[in-house]
């Protein structure tokens, strides 16, 4: 739009401002966009693709050697749910999770709260805490096996110090799982332990100062504040958990291989793998991901009303 010679020259300004602001404004959103690029191509490439070509090869009959591919409609679905060792999985992924999940939320609780406290080399206890998130799973798995080894492991060591035979742990069916949740708790803590100390951090203190006028002890200003104002920590922690506990695999392949003694602790990723790598047969693989992603979504939605969260994005 011309402005007029005769306008007022604040008029003449405001609009050469607006000319210049035009394309500035537009070699922002190209620089944004190019930016923006190499992420958008890697998650089309390496997960929208992928994501897409499991659902399609889930309703196919797919033959990766020979390189042929026949519409299945439901008939992997029915073949898995008729696999009595596929629900022997589902069913240890849930026992795991149902075990795992909680018992490591509620120790990264306390722990947080004990360390957002003034202590005595808390970044020390922080980072040893934290410690187990960042290194690999396998290597942790290893050291592990040799602590649940029956003859010369530390726990049965500790336990022939009290007179107790210790279990085989791992090899023995009534002792696989919980050795593999009892590791899985303890390597789990870490990062829902910072979470939570970030949660914790950023509660008033005021608030707690009004609770200890008014008389409340430590236990009832941990229930009447803290847990409550964990909320949205306690959604995003329970269900990036979820996620973990049920897309889980390196230390059940590392401590019990081919499922542990009589499949006690197979899992769905565990017969995923076995489907696709073992089998080759990337039909029942893709069924099998679908039906973990079923679940997924819905123990996500589950989460978001139990912990009241509909407001979180």
């Amino acid at each position: 739009m011309a402005v007029p010679t005769t306008a007022p020259p604040a008029a003449r300004a405001a609009a050469g401002a607006q000319r210049r602001q035009r394309p500035l404004g537009h070699e922002r959103r190209r620089a944004a966009y190019l930016m923006l690029a190499p992420a958008v191509v890697h998650l089309a490439w390496w997960i929208g693709i992928p994501t897409v070509a499991t659902f399609v090869l889930a309703f196919t009959r797919y033959d990766i050697l020979a390189g042929t591919m026949a519409w299945a409609g439901l008939d992997n679905f029915v073949a898995i749910f008729r696999d009595p060792v596929w629900w022997k999985a589902i069913g240890n992924t849930v026992v795991y999770t149902f075990f795992t999940v909680p018992v490591a939320m509620a120790i990264a609780v306390v722990i947080a709260v004990l360390l957002n406290t003034k202590l005595r080399a808390r970044a020390w206890y922080r980072t040893a805490v934290f410690m187990p998130h960042i290194t690999a799973t396998v290597a942790i798995a290893l050291v592990w096996m040799w602590m649940f080894e029956p003859n010369i492991g530390l726990f049965n060591w500790v336990l022939s110090w009290f007179g107790v035979r210790g279990p085989a742990w791992t090899s023995d069916p009534a002792w696989a799982m919980s050795s593999v949740i009892l590791m899985s708790i303890w390597k789990g803590i870490g990062l829902k332990m910072v979470i939570y100390l970030a949660a914790l951090q950023g509660i008033p203190h005021d608030l707690y100062e009004a609770a200890e006028i008014d008389g409340a002890g430590p236990v009832r200003r941990f229930f009447a504040i803290t847990l409550p104002l964990l909320g949205p920590a306690t959604f995003f922690v329970l269900v990036v958990s979820l996620i973990d506990s049920f897309q889980v695999f390196e230390q059940f392949y590392v401590l019990t291989p081919e499922g542990g003694p009589a499949n006690s602790t197979t899992v769905m990723t565990y017969e995923i793998y076995k489907s696709a790598f073992q089998r080759f047969d990337m039909s029942t693989a893709s069924a099998q991901s679908v039906v973990l992603f079923a679940f997924l979504l819905v123990l996500t939605i589950v989460g978001r009303r139990f912990t009241g969260r509909d407001d979180v994005a």
